[in-house]
């Protein structure tokens, strides 16, 4: 059986945290779903065709780990696990005040289905600031963010800002 698990996120835009734990997560799969979460009340920087671009482009490293595949998706993150026949989902937890927005998540997504494990990674010490929100304020604001994205993703925040 393979083994697949869900990395979801609305990747506005993706940064070196998200990056991070997509690494460590495809050691742990045969096959990781990155969805890209439709999320229009969140107001995105950049389009969904945009995102799950970027996405793409930056994950081509992690192939030969696992097979990695980037979709989007609206509506209810347990449909969409179960769509993708998705084992697990895979979250990332930065500091304390994601740990309680996650617990309650992960309760009520038990209770919608008990057989897909939500699995925590703690961000490396060294992204655990980096928040998508804070990286497009300091883009915005004339900062360097050159930290907290690669490259080709600073260029596109630059271009957005310019």
């Amino acid at each position: 059986m393979t083994r697949t698990a869900l990395y979801p996120g609305t990747f506005d835009p993706l940064t070196n945290g998200h990056i991070d734990i997509i690494g460590r997560a495809v050691k742990m799969v045969d096959r990781l779903v990155v969805g890209v979460a439709i999320n229009e009340a969140k107001k995105p920087l950049f389009s969904l065709d945009e995102r799950v671009a970027m996405v793409e482009t930056e994950l081509a490293r992690f192939s030969e780990h696992a097979h990695i595949e980037v979709m989007p998706f609206d509506g209810l993150l347990m449909h969409f696990a179960e769509s993708i026949g998705a084992q697990s989902i895979v979250r990332g937890l930065r500091a304390v005040s994601d740990f309680e927005y996650e617990f309650q998540m992960v309760a009520m997504n038990q209770r919608l289905n008990d057989q897909i494990e939500t699995v925590f990674l703690m961000a490396d010490p060294r992204h655990q600031a980096i928040a998508s929100r804070l990286v497009k304020e300091i883009a915005k604001l004339g900062g360097d963010v050159s930290a907290f994205v690669p490259p080709a993703i600073e260029a596109k925040l630059k271009e957005r800002f310019a």
